[in-house]
């Protein structure tokens, strides 16, 4: 349900006109491009805002932020939609800010192996740009989400296990703050020491506290050896105790992905991978000199079939390698397949990497006492996991269930030291968690919102709420 407007129509009228006259058809007022930003990749449904905004520059972003602070309107950051806990719902209503339209690469220095680019880039075209220099920008969430969204929500992925997340990734920011500032966080330099850290306080902050217009990144070479195999097991167990062995060695993994056997059954039959089994099934990546990886496949294979692993299955070239991590990052479609005209409600969990078996057996086990479908994938190298629970939208009880079911789940993991959110950030759904997980600091959260948006209206509703 939508929370009361604080703002009158009057303002919001004198706001759009003031913005028409300087955005001309930049700004948006239908109906359907409304809905369209007013949801994301999840199951809260649809909170449309009351106007859609493109604009082009930082300063453009700053004087709509600044009169939509003098009038109290809220804004809705919009990167490229692929949010999953609820952070482009407009529950106060307001105005989107999509900067999809800002997504220039500004800047890339291959000596340095950095670049600067706009909100709005997306993953997927800084690497076709990178790879000229034969660099690469590792954080892989699955979506081809937009470089600006991914800082919001502190994104990470398949390659995260090697290389980090968007917080390692991120070296510093412009950001519009509520009051309409441009300020600029960080240096191109690797580590700092100067004041407070501006820059990790605003990634994963999903929009509450400015809007992030450009981001600096540190990028990685292109790997002299790139290999993917994939290995099954007889049991999810196996297969995670794998894992937790291969990482207490320190083996330098690029991926590894853990599909349970009802997650490898929907992608063989989304992706068309007859070649595989039906089974809890590892996917791996090895990056590296030929020496290198040649070592790390001799450790992981020992390990495996320590565990009663398959032989490996190996994905030689380039194709087959993009072939295989495109199965996997459809994941989230191929559960979906699995139920027609069904939606998938996600848990988004991470624990440390000695509770992962305990963690993923005990959400398999709550999932079977249940009557829904619940494939599980999971960057697990790093202890995170996703239980995708399949329900028809049509039957409330079958919605209520998976609620409850994703909730049992987040309390094991704070009952096991870990967090409610491993990637996916907390926006409607886990304001609840997140004061479980942080009540000593949860004060501290709402002072550092209360002094940079004091009017609340950068993406409110979300995160905390502040009163």
């Amino acid at each position: 349900m939508r929370a009361r407007k604080t703002y009158s129509q009057g303002d919001l009228q004198k706001v759009i006109n003031e913005l028409a006259m300087m955005l001309g058809d930049r700004i948006h007022l239908s109906k359907s491009i409304c809905e369209q930003h007013g949801q994301g990749e999840d199951s809260y449904g649809c909170m449309p805002p009351d106007a859609v905004i493109y604009p082009f520059s930082n300063e453009e972003v700053a004087k709509v932020v600044s009169l939509c602070n003098r009038y109290k309107i809220p804004v809705i950051p919009y990167g490229a939609g692929s949010s999953v806990e609820g952070h482009l719902l407009a529950v106060h209503g307001g105005i989107s800010l999509d900067l999809s339209e800002m997504n220039q690469i500004i800047e890339i220095n291959p000596a340095d192996m950095d670049c600067r680019v706009q909100a709005g880039v997306t993953r997927e075209a800084l690497n076709m740009a990178l790879r000229y220099d034969g660099l690469f920008f590792p954080v892989d969430p699955g979506a081809n989400a937009s470089i600006g969204g991914m800082a919001a929500t502190q994104a990470s992925g398949t390659n995260a296990v090697r290389y980090g997340t968007m917080s390692d990734a991120v070296i510093g920011l412009t950001v519009i703050t509520p009051s309409g500032e441009i300020i600029r966080t960080g240096t191109r330099a690797r580590k700092s020491s100067a004041g407070y850290d501006l820059t990790q306080l605003l990634v994963g902050s999903e929009g509450t506290l400015g809007v992030i217009t450009e981001v600096q990144l540190r990028l990685h070479p292109i790997p002299e050896q790139i290999k993917s195999a994939v290995c099954s097991f007889n049991t999810v167990a196996d297969a995670v105790d794998t894992v937790i062995n291969a990482m207490q060695l320190a083996i330098p993994l690029a991926r590894i992905e853990l599909l349970n056997a009802l997650q490898m059954q929907a992608c063989i039959s989304y992706s068309k991978l007859e070649t595989l089994t039906p089974a809890p099934t590892l996917f791996l990546e090895f990056h590296g000199s030929e020496a290198a990886v040649s070592e790390q496949i001799a450790m992981v294979q020992e390990i495996c079939h320590e565990f009663g692993g398959s032989e490996f299955q190996w994905a030689t070239s380039a194709e087959e390698r993009n072939q295989l991590w495109a199965a996997r990052h459809s994941a989230y479609l191929a559960a979906h397949h699995l139920l027609p005209n069904s939606r998938v409600l996600t848990t988004d969990v991470c624990v440390p990497i000695s509770k992962l078996a305990l963690s993923i057996l005990h959400a398999e086990a709550l999932a079977e006492e249940t009557q829904l479908l619940c494939p599980i994938v999971g960057h697990v190298g790093d202890g995170n996991f996703h239980l995708l629970i399949v329900f028809d939208p049509a039957n409330s009880a079958q919605f209520q269930e998976a609620k409850a079911l994703s909730e049992k789940v987040v309390q094991k993991a704070l009952e096991l030291e870990g967090t409610c959110t491993g990637e996916h950030g907390i926006g409607i759904g886990k304001k609840a968690h997140l004061e479980a997980e942080h009540p000593s600091s949860i004060g501290a959260m709402r002072l550092i919102k209360r002094a940079l948006d004091p009017n609340n209206i950068m993406n409110p509703g979300k995160v905390i709420d502040i009163k």
